[in-house]
């Protein structure tokens, strides 16, 4: 466990030339399951191993391809392969341990559209490149009616605590639990999502978003509810690179830049920005028998400015209708959202229509409002049965777009097509590619941070408005 930690923390996982991006941006997301970033211009390795593969680039691949064939080979020794010759001598049953305690490691491989001939990157060159994308530990808590969990995870460079909450089982009343949770919106804990990627709504805050309060979920025949209120986002515990983005889901954070009227940026211009505070959350679904479980989603919350003027407040909400239909082996997930985050023209940034959210110790402007409908068709037919190594496979498809309602802004779209396998009941792949013309975790060939109207391909003003690829594998080994 030492050793990986080890690992995580000291391994390169990707850089940029420095016309790509400030040093802070990392692609190296996990999710989900999700999710990374990746722009770097700098080795930042100490000591004799990491100066040797430094100066030795060849080696990454090998030393990381070796973890990767370790993980394939640790799981088919651990998978019993053998047939019962006996009849099991009884013994008794021994105590349960109340606290669970697991984790995981993911290797991450991808190809795509990266560099150039001027500024060419270990992903666009020759088969791509390879790294140790995720560490992650955690610890789960079932005694009596009291349940927790407790998630913290390392990327290169910097780490951040996922999720941190106890809960109390009320019976037919539902569950409570308070701390660090995910806040309720969209069909799923995920949106309409099943791949590495998400889809647009994760990378405006609008799923799998971790904030810190207290939530509320119960059943109640075919009607399930949701309600929550948070205080403010997960907390950052450690400052990295960024100011406030050593975080795993995306939130309105503060950062240290600034851009006059044409969107030029001065970077480390001091810090401004805003804080989401008192958030409150709502979603209800409806099961409709052989038909859809139909839902909406509510978000509202209040936004406290900090160096952006006299008007230093404002607020945000969100609005979402969702539905998932089933029909033979088939899943279809729909999503159709407006959000909005009303703050002052005024801002050190230039404009209202854009404002900075921050995420994997990197914080870039998104727009400050937009329609997303999104939707994701997934398989479950596959019979894997005369496979004894593949526990199941799901291909799915994927599509979401967002709509700008300012008329220079670009929209953003995300397609990906992939399927997610479990192998010997221990090890979880993702394979994936995706197409992108505002995104940047997929491609970054044009992109230029040096302006946030007509500098990178994202879910802000999206200026480079260029069609990128990226072809991914993702292998997660789960303890």
């Amino acid at each position: 466990m030492a050793i990986s930690c080890w690992l995580t923390i000291n391994m390169k996982i990707q850089t940029f030339k420095k016309s790509d991006g400030p040093t802070a941006l990392r692609q190296t997301i996990m999710f989900h399951p999700h999710l990374t970033q990746e722009e770097d211009p700098v080795y930042k390795y100490r000591g004799f191993v990491n100066s040797f593969f430094a100066k030795n680039w060849k080696y990454q691949y090998l030393f990381v391809f070796g973890i990767a064939f370790l993980l394939i080979a640790t799981s088919f020794a651990m998978a019993d392969t053998t047939e019962d010759t006996e009849e099991a001598v009884e013994a008794p049953a021994p105590k349960k341990s109340p606290i669970k305690v697991g984790g995981a490691m993911r290797v991450n491989y991808a190809y795509g559209a990266y560099g150039d001939e001027e500024n060419p990157h270990p992903r666009g060159e020759k088969i791509g490149d390879v790294d140790l994308e995720i560490f992650r530990l955690n610890a789960d808590l079932d005694y009596n009616n009291i349940t927790g969990r407790l998630e913290y995870r390392w990327y290169d460079g910097y780490s951040m605590i996922h999720t941190g909450w106890l809960g109390y089982k009320l019976g037919d009343s539902g569950t409570v639990k308070a701390g660090i949770v995910r806040a309720p919106f969209g069909p799923t804990a995920y949106g309409v999502s099943t791949s590495w990627f998400f889809d647009q709504h994760f990378y405006v805050g609008l799923a799998d978003d971790m904030d810190l309060g207290i939530t509320w979920s119960a059943t109640f025949d075919k009607l399930t509810l949701d309600v929550g209120y948070y205080l403010m986002p997960e907390p950052q515990l450690i400052q990295y690179g960024s100011l406030a983005s050593s975080r795993y889901s995306y939130d309105v954070v503060k950062w240290e830049e600034k851009a006059d009227a044409k969107g030029n940026v001065e970077w480390g211009a001091g810090e401004n920005g805003y804080d989401e505070q008192h958030q409150l959350n709502l979603r209800a679904i409806y099961a409709l028998e052989n038909i859809a479980d139909v839902g909406v989603s509510l978000q509202y919350g209040l936004l406290a400015g900090t160096n952006v003027g006299s008007d230093d407040s404002g607020n945000h909400y969100a609005l979402s209708a969702h539905m998932k239909n089933s029909f033979a082996d088939f899943t279809l997930y729909s999503q159709f959202s407006y959000y909005a985050h009303n703050i002052s023209d005024k801002t050190p940034w230039g404009t209202g229509d854009l404002i900075p959210m921050g995420a994997y110790d990197f914080a870039w402007p998104i727009a400050s409002k937009g329609l997303i409908p999104a939707l994701s068709l997934r398989y479950g037919g596959i019979d894997t049965a005369s496979i004894s190594w593949v526990d199941s496979v799901t291909p799915y498809a994927e599509w979401s777009t967002i709509l700008k309602t300012v008329d220079d802004y670009n929209a953003s779209t995300l397609v990906t097509l992939g399927a997610s396998w479990t192998i010997l009941g221990a090890l979880y792949v993702y394979s994936d590619i995706a197409l992108s013309d505002g995104n940047f975790f997929v491609g970054n060939t044009g992109d230029a941070y040096g302006n946030i109207l007509t500098g990178v391909n994202h879910v802000g003003a999206n200026g480079n408005n260029v069609w990128h690829w990226r072809l991914n594998f993702n292998f997660g080994y789960y303890f």
